[in-house]
């Protein structure tokens, strides 16, 4: 492995300095929280009673034997969305895999799983960043009963893996593994996909031709094969040590799958309490581990969810993340991966040219990632190299990743980079602070200086565009979108009116307090700008014509005229106060305490 680069090293000093006293205080808490739990040998029989009743004999058995393992289970087990249905059968898998080491486990709750691509652009999209915090008091209210020696979670999408993380690590003390159930197989082509979505926004083919590409390219069971949230937390999850390495992106159908699965349950039985390799996952989520999980992101150019995600896992384990770490990670680290929507292909085409492993390999042998980093798995993150097969016997063996990619256009070695940096910029001026994607970007397309149009809306824009009023140069500006405003949606319906008027050849960027996660594409977006403009950002202050400069190329975001005059200006009021139905009213509360984006949209840590 290489020697540390000494920028990553420098960085991950940094945040162990910042977070020293916070850390400290996590650490002190969870090992007071093992020493203080309700052994199952110290639980009063009725308890014990309460919490075996609906097992089989031959679990009560294993369970009144104190010193065999319980692992719990925590689902985001649904049949309606692609990735989470392969998890119904997913526990009666785990609970047979521990039987046949003498071991059980239980379905200790489940937790909700929303998928931002059936709510994209309805209401129901404003619960979707909200669901986060939710999916993490609802872990830690599953573990609660507290009869577990181990977590095995079961979570793929969007807010599920950072809101399973963030619970889990409220149980520090346990270990635990996360067990994926893979991607669907490839579909139609993304690049196909992408042009029929442009034509329907020209009005050029109808609904139908629409949702019959819709519907080829999300075909089957398993998670979406474009690489947007979904794929990058499984991307993270390996990075961090806290999944089977090579797992993340083997099929739900391939037979190796459910090998894995059961593997993850051995692996988690060795590691708990009640052995000599006691592995608690609070320990293991370090500032190693998180630097690893960024790098990880970037080298592959994965979501910009993750921005304020890896923040709020990185505070649930007592440590402090900042933009400035992962905007100074990102200038140090090359882009090793162009999978969709940063190339054509998707992670399909991605994992069989070396995938995780060989990544990882690239990173590693140039420094980029922590090798000594403590794993649920192997010694330490440098075993991380390695990708799982069936031998003869039909039992999983471990080989070493290929030495270098089997696809140089889809993956590639450090020395041979698509770019030097792993493309997240840190955006910043008198508009704020904002993250931007330029992975995908053209270079001639990453500075833009124009008149704004300003929109309240994301569904403000179509009729703009049928008018024509946006044929010309301009900065869109969306705003009210924020955490607090709305629960901050994502916008996708906004990118294939832009990217038309960006292939007419008019400079075009996006700036607003919303999400996109890895849907920008090839448009220029300053996005999760802070503060927002419900919180008295001065993108609330903005006016249709007023000049603004987007430069991703140096990190500038501008309001281009007098600056007083424009702090002087009345804000526009809040469109979109008092959200009621489909939910959201019940969600006030979440909305009223969260934090801003660049603190992680926490409403269980505001103001970190």
């Amino acid at each position: 492995m290489g020697q540390i680069n000494p920028q990553v090293a420098a960085v991950t000093q940094r945040i162990i300095k910042r977070s020293a006293s916070l850390r400290d205080d996590y650490l002190r808490q969870i090992a007071e929280d093992y020493n203080n739990r309700p052994e199952r040998g110290k639980l009063s029989c009725g308890n014990l009673a309460h919490g075996f009743a609906a097992c089989g004999e031959e679990d009560k058995n294993s369970l009144r034997m104190m010193e065999a393992g319980n692992m719990a289970i925590v689902t985001s087990y649904n049949d309606m969305l692609s990735a989470h249905q392969p998890y119904a059968t997913y526990p009666d898998k785990l609970k047979q895999a521990m039987r046949e080491i003498g071991c059980t486990a239980q379905v200790a709750g489940g937790v909700p799983a929303m998928c931002d691509g059936v709510t994209q652009g309805q209401d129901g999209m404003e619960l979707s960043l909200l669901s986060r915090d939710l999916i993490a008091q609802c872990t830690a209210m599953s573990l609660s009963h507290q009869m577990f020696d181990g977590v095995l979670a079961l979570g793929i999408c969007d807010k599920i893996v950072p809101g399973l993380m963030m619970g889990v690590l409220s149980f520090g003390y346990l270990p635990a593994l996360f067990v994926p159930a893979g991607p669907m197989e490839s579909g139609l082509p993304n690049k196909e996909k992408q042009r029929i979505r442009q034509l329907y926004a020209e009005g050029k083919i109808g609904r139908d031709e629409l949702l019959q590409a819709e519907s080829d390219s999300y075909h089957s069971h398993g998670t979406c094969t474009f690489y947007g949230t979904a794929n990058s937390n499984q991307m993270v999850l390996e990075a961090m040590g806290l999944q089977m390495p090579g797992s993340s992106f083997v099929n739900p159908d391939n037979p190796l799958r459910d090998k894995l699965t059961a593997e993850a349950g051995y692996q988690l039985a060795r590691i708990t309490a009640l052995g000599n390799d006691y592995r608690p996952v609070g320990e293991i989520v370090d500032a190693r581990a998180v630097v690893n999980g960024t790098v990880a992101l970037l080298a592959s150019g994965g979501s910009t969810n993750h921005t304020m995600h890896l923040v709020a896992i990185a505070r649930a384990a007592g440590i402090i993340l900042n933009w400035d770490d992962i905007s100074e990670l990102s200038a140090a680290v090359p882009l090793l991966a162009r999978v969709y929507p940063n190339g054509q292909a998707d992670v399909n085409h991605f994992h069989a040219a070396g995938g995780t492993s060989c990544l990882f390999r690239q990173l590693l042998d140039s420094g980029f990632m922590h090798a000594d980093a403590k794993t649920s798995w192997g010694d330490s993150f440098a075993d991380f190299t390695q990708e799982p097969r069936l031998d003869a016997d039909n039992k999983v063996v471990w080989h070493e990743s290929p030495q270098q990619p089997l696809d140089m256009e889809v993956l590639t070695t450090v020395d041979k980079a698509f770019s030097n940096e792993g493309g997240l910029r840190l955006m910043s001026g008198n508009l704020g602070r904002g993250v931007i994607k330029v992975s995908a970007v053209a270079l001639e397309n990453q500075i833009v200086e124009a008149p704004a149009v300003v929109i309240d809306a994301q569904d403000d824009l179509e009729p703009l565009f049928k008018s024509g009023s946006l044929d010309r140069d301009c900065v869109v500006v969306v705003r009210y979108q924020g955490p607090k405003a709305l629960g901050m949606p994502e916008l996708h319906k906004l990118m294939p009116f832009l990217g038309t008027l960006q292939d007419k050849g008019h400079k075009v960027a996006l700036v607003t307090d919303g999400r996109m996660s890895g849907a920008s594409g090839k448009v220029p977006a300053a996005i999760h700008i802070v503060p927002e403009a419900a919180s008295g950002g001065l993108l609330g202050k903005l006016r249709e014509g007023d000049l603004l400069r987007v430069n991703a190329v140096t990190g500038e975001l501008m309001f281009v005229g007098d600056e007083a005059e424009l702090n002087a200006r009345e804000a526009a009021p809040l469109p979109n106060a008092g959200q009621q139905g489909c939910g959201r009213e019940l969600f006030a509360i979440n909305r009223d305490n969260i934090s801003n984006a660049e603190q992680g949209a926490s409403f269980l840590f505001p103001g970190v």
